[in-house]
């Protein structure tokens, strides 16, 4: 695992433009950044990355299995009383998921160590699944990467191919904050691959969402929505004063509700006790009720944090870093530090795409602390050797 140094090509901005990535800078600064790339071996993608985040994922699915069975764990989770049914049967239903992103520190070498699973919404799979597959094919065109230069990344076919899981028959609406470019730009990605499934689909902001007399979840015509895609989290629409429609609609959501078990922070410790000493895994434990595995530092993290928000690094000789947000009243969980490898002064952090429950490529994010949030940087990657 390498990161080389290369130059960006002079028309990415042209690029970034005719291709929509209107996120390519945030706030003035690089979001999109190609001028370095890390190049790992085949071996190491199949066998420290792609390997651990299958077998992470039928673990994944064995434990919501059992939190959706029980009510010790749904309260551990967090998961409001009321919504328990709604969700266990979503489960029971197998209502199917689309994707996910496990992130990971990971050095080149040993085993890649699960820092949390972004299960719900993740976001920068446009990044991952087009435009850097995208930056490959040019670089390599011009001559600026070894004509043999591969890429982890089937993910936009594993998307397309994933849709044909639900109805081409029912209008699939996909929904996004309305002042969120990013997640436009995230949700106009995953809309186009729906259409290429042969899926009929409709794009429109979260806040249009309307609910009729029947208890039924409507677009901007007035219409049931039969199928709807929303990049907006579970464990904040669950606490929406908005929340109690979802039990009167007929509305199949994308991601289903079981999801809000995947992507609660609580999966750590409980993937621990289901699974100790597993070498993907790192000691993790709910606030209060830390064991054996901390003495070399330790990460306290919100169950519902997101974007890197009120998460606190501690360090026994770096010592503490802390990240301000809105989280932190639903609980904390406690896990073993795996400090991220750094790279010319630039912290790493691995996400491994998971389409229909398989794994399929990468995202990879740089920062220039330890704390990996939305502003982090993407950065492209090949395989060779």
């Amino acid at each position: 695992m390498f990161r080389h140094p290369i130059a960006e090509r002079p028309d990415l901005a042209a690029q970034a433009d005719y291709f929509g990535f209107d996120f390519c800078r945030i706030d003035g600064e690089k979001y999109w950044d190609e001028s370095a790339y890390y190049q790992f071996t085949l071996e190491q993608i199949e066998n420290d990355l792609e390997q651990p985040t299958n077998e992470l994922e039928q673990m994944c699915l064995q434990l919501v299995d059992k939190v959706v069975r029980d009510e010790y764990w749904l309260r551990k989770f967090a998961l409001p009383e009321q919504y328990w049914d709604f969700i266990a049967t979503s489960w029971h239903n197998k209502e199917p998921s689309l994707y996910g992103r496990m992130d990971f520190s990971y050095h080149g070498n040993g085993p890649a160590k699960l820092l949390e699973y972004n299960a719900d919404t993740p976001t920068s799979i446009y990044e991952a699944g087009f435009f850097q597959w995208l930056w490959l094919e040019q670089q390599v065109d011009r001559g600026k990467l070894p004509r043999q230069s591969d890429q982890f990344n089937s993910i936009q076919e594993a998307l397309i191919e994933r849709f044909n899981f639900f109805s081409n028959r029912e209008l699939l609406h996909f929904v996004h904050s309305r002042d969120s470019i990013e997640d436009k730009g995230t949700v106009s990605y995953l809309q186009d691959c729906a259409y290429q499934a042969g899926i009929p689909t409709a794009r429109m902001a979260i806040e249009d969402i309307g609910v009729d007399e029947h208890g039924q979840l409507t677009d901007l015509e007035h219409a049931p929505i039969a199928q709807l895609f929303k990049l907006y989290p579970w464990e904040e629409l669950l606490h929406d004063d908005f929340a109690p429609h979802v039990l009167s609609t007929d509305t199949l959501f994308v991601e289903p509700p079981w999801k809000a078990v995947l992507s609660n922070k609580a999966i750590l410790p409980l993937l621990w006790q289901m699974f100790p000493g597993h070498p993907n895994l790192l000691a993790a434990y709910f606030s209060g009720e830390e064991g054996d595995g901390l003495e070399q530092g330790f990460v306290n993290k919100p169950l519902f944090s997101r974007e890197g928000e009120n998460i606190t690094w501690v360090h026994p000789d770096k010592g503490r870093v802390h990240q301000s947000g809105s989280y932190g009243s639903e609980g904390f969980i406690t896990q073993a530090l795996a400090p991220l490898p750094m790279f010319a002064g630039n912290h790493t952090l691995i996400g491994s795409w998971v389409v229909g429950h398989q794994s399929c490529g990468l995202t990879i994010r740089e920062d220039d602390g330890p704390i990996t949030k939305d502003t982090s940087r993407f950065v492209p990657h090949t395989i060779l050797g």
